[in-house]
């Protein structure tokens, strides 16, 4: 079986290992401890002609890549990884033999490369040195508290004609028919009969009316204006009736509510610290007081739109 080169500098690293901690041949009289050498803090992991790839200049490597590939090529990738990387450091190597780091073109782009990693070194110092209060953050919880207001609703719904909700094989409604529907069906309800019972039998949303009509919470902006409008509106225990493109709702309100603080707290954090950021980043810029050059940056021309069945004149 064929063994890569990889494969076989371990294994010749790996035999070099074993018998430079073979223990000297000695008289039969003596006898002889040989101490363990200790395994070194930071190992080579990889090693190839002249590159040697030790485990902290690997993993350095390996958190510079995109979150959503780090993982993986921290784990089953790892090794393929690794293939790469030494793929990048043979080609450097080369690429430095021949001089190409000298190149005009290279340096600029080493040069840019360079400031873009202090630039995102220093977007993070000031990032860390952003402090965010609760105090703060309960303002601003406090200053949109509707925001965060639910509704525990459920429905019963009736479609019409042209409804995105009508069912296939059932018989077509017109609106007037469907709106009839629904307020007999609401009349059934405020005379003692089970709104769940009903929901389950007569609803065209068949995904809730399968749990009594259920819809859970909701917020503001989850709905359609229409019926988020009456949900809201609607107390708890009452039953009202609202028209949507869908059809005609029977909506009864089981909850309401706001959603705590401490849930809401993370994303507001997460925006007051990206618009402390940005209101920094926007100073910095306006206390440098940059200039451009307007002719440089000027729009391209509007290009005149081509007549309709015009053709290239022939030469």
């Amino acid at each position: 079986m064929k063994k890569t080169i990889l494969t076989m500098l371990a294994l010749a690293f790996i035999a070099t290992v074993a018998i430079a901690q073979q223990p000297a041949q000695t008289a039969p009289t003596q006898q002889k401890t040989t101490a363990v050498a200790p395994a070194p803090a930071d190992p080579i992991v990889v090693a190839a002609g002249d590159i040697s790839i030790r485990q902290s200049e690997f993993e350095s490597a390996l958190k510079t890549l995109p979150p959503d590939y780090q993982q993986y090529a921290a784990g089953a990738g790892k090794k393929q990884f690794a293939e790469d990387f030494l793929r990048m450091k043979l080609l450097a190597a080369e690429g430095m033999k021949a001089g190409l780091d000298k190149d005009p073109d290279v340096v600029r782009q080493l040069n840019l490369m360079r400031e873009n990693l202090v630039a995102n070194a220093q977007l993070q110092n000031i990032e860390k040195a952003i402090t965010i209060s609760d105090e703060e953050l309960k303002k601003q919880y406090d200053a949109k508290k509707n925001e965060y207001e639910q509704v525990g609703a459920r429905h019963i719904l009736i479609a019409f004609k042209g409804s995105p909700a009508a069912q296939p094989g059932k018989p077509e409604l017109t609106e007037e028919q469907a709106k009839a529907k629904a307020e007999a069906l609401q009349k059934q309800i405020a005379g003692g009969a089970s709104f769940d019972e009903l929901a389950k039998k007569e609803s065209d949303d068949t995904v809730s009316g399968a749990n009594g009509g259920f819809l859970g919470e909701f917020g503001r902006g989850q709905m359609v204006p229409e019926f988020e409008k009456a949900a809201f509106e609607t107390k708890v225990g009452e039953v009202t009736m609202v028209r949507t493109q869908f059809g005609y709702h029977i909506v009864k309100v089981d909850s309401h509510g706001t959603t705590p603080f401490e849930q809401v707290k993370p994303v507001l954090e997460r925006n007051a610290r990206q618009e402390a950021l940005q209101a920094k980043l926007e100073a910095m810029k306006t206390t440098a007081k940059p200039t451009f050059n307007e002719t440089y940056f000027a729009p391209p021309p509007a290009t005149e739109p081509k007549p309709e069945g015009a053709t290239p004149k022939q030469q």
